[in-house]
């Protein structure tokens, strides 16, 4: 029995995700404001009795010249995903894009397939013979995962190929590092963390680092941290404007939905991240510090008063994001892999990112023109 879907409006499609506990920020509405390049829209499945059983942002880019658009629903749509038959929710949304023009679709499966402790991944990091994550035994194995993955093959899905060997150029990241949080008082979660953080964080207090809220007034001193970060990392940064649209944007339509905390040492701002916050899921969603004073630990500060205040909020896991899956010693990221292991959470594999092709040599069309942007 295949459910009926259309557009809804905002407000529907707000009130549907924030009766669930955990929705990614992305398959929030006021997402789609933070992506002027793309038309947003917020589509809806209803059961038979009218009820809204489903629902999913979908970002419409098109293409250049024509009404024809690649359609995207990052970490999304909100659907019953352990449902036997998934074509009664995935073909009306294929047909609903179509006739609105799309040639293209991807998605992103909310579905974790393994998860690794702390422990197997500390293991793993110091086993020379380990590569990936991947080559490692996974401490659980999610059910239901592989069942996703066949029926999305039988219905014409593949997975997407990832652009670059770290999984980050190309959508969101398949792997995460999340520290679980429900049903843990504050006290137990900082004994989970290793020594070196707990170590760190006393650092930071006796030389009187103070982690503090910004406004939207200090985005530009965030920013300035940032630019240093990616220079240091080799990654290319986004505009500030992008990030004073996602702040006007997101907390427009809830106040928590993102905030930014600000460590400062000495009257000098050392680092800085954004929080975002959809119900019980809270993540660390951009980080920035400066080379200067190392030794004052403002990182561990700043991610322990986040912390601290997710947990507060009543999160039930607290969101690293994205951890590169290689284990390689002489892989840039495996340091900040090592430092988001330290929280004593635990990595976390989804089943990536699909596509399902509408047209294909459109499909084919768009990815050669978005591959040499």
């Amino acid at each position: 029995m295949s459910h009926h879907l259309k557009a809804i409006d905002r407000e529907e499609h707000l009130a549907f995700v924030t009766a669930r506990p955990s929705v990614s920020h992305m398959q929030v509405p006021s997402w789609g404001d933070v992506k002027p390049d793309w038309r947003a829209e917020s589509l809806g499945w209803f059961s038979e009795d009218g009820t809204l059983v489903g629902a999913g942002l979908v970002l419409l880019r098109p293409l250049p010249k024509l009404k024809r658009y690649f359609a995207y629903l990052p970490e999304g749509p909100v659907i019953d995903w352990s449902s036997g038959d998934l074509g009664e929710w995935l073909e009306p949304m294929l047909a609903h894009l179509r006739r609105r023009g799309a040639f293209s679709v991807r998605m992103g499966p909310p579905v974790v397939t393994r998860r690794w402790s702390a422990d197997a991944l500390k293991a793993a990091i110091a086993d020379p013979g380990a590569r990936r994550l991947g080559d490692v035994e996974a401490t659980v194995h999610e059910p239901g995962a592989r069942d996703v993955a066949d029926q999305l093959h039988r219905l014409g899905w593949r997975r997407t190929a990832a652009g670059e060997e770290d999984g980050f150029a190309v959508g969101q990241p398949r792997h995460v590092f999340q520290v679980p949080f429900s049903g843990r008082s504050l006290e137990e979660i900082q004994q989970g963390f290793n020594q070196q953080w707990r170590r760190n964080i006393k650092k930071a207090e006796n030389a009187g680092v103070k982690v503090v809220q910004g406004t939207y007034e200090d985005l530009p001193v965030f920013y300035a941290l940032y630019t240093e970060t990616a220079e240091r990392d080799r990654f290319i940064p986004r505009p500030l404007p992008y990030f004073q649209r996602m702040w006007t944007a997101l907390r427009a339509e809830h106040p928590d939905r993102m905030r930014l905390y600000l460590a400062h040492h000495d009257g000098e701002v050392l680092a800085a991240a954004t929080m975002l916050t959809v119900g019980q899921h809270v993540w660390y969603s951009y980080g920035a510090s400066t080379g200067r004073k190392r030794e004052v630990q403002p990182n561990n500060a700043i991610q322990w008063r986040m912390m601290s205040d997710a947990h507060e909020l009543g999160a039930a896991v607290y969101d690293f994001r994205g951890i590169t899956d290689t284990l390689d010693e002489g892989n840039h990221l495996l340091g900040l892999l090592r430092f988001k292991a330290g929280s004593g959470g635990e990595a976390v594999e989804y089943l990536g990112e699909w596509d399902r092709p509408l047209n294909k040599v459109l499909h084919k069309a768009f990815h050669l023109y978005m591959s040499r942007r």
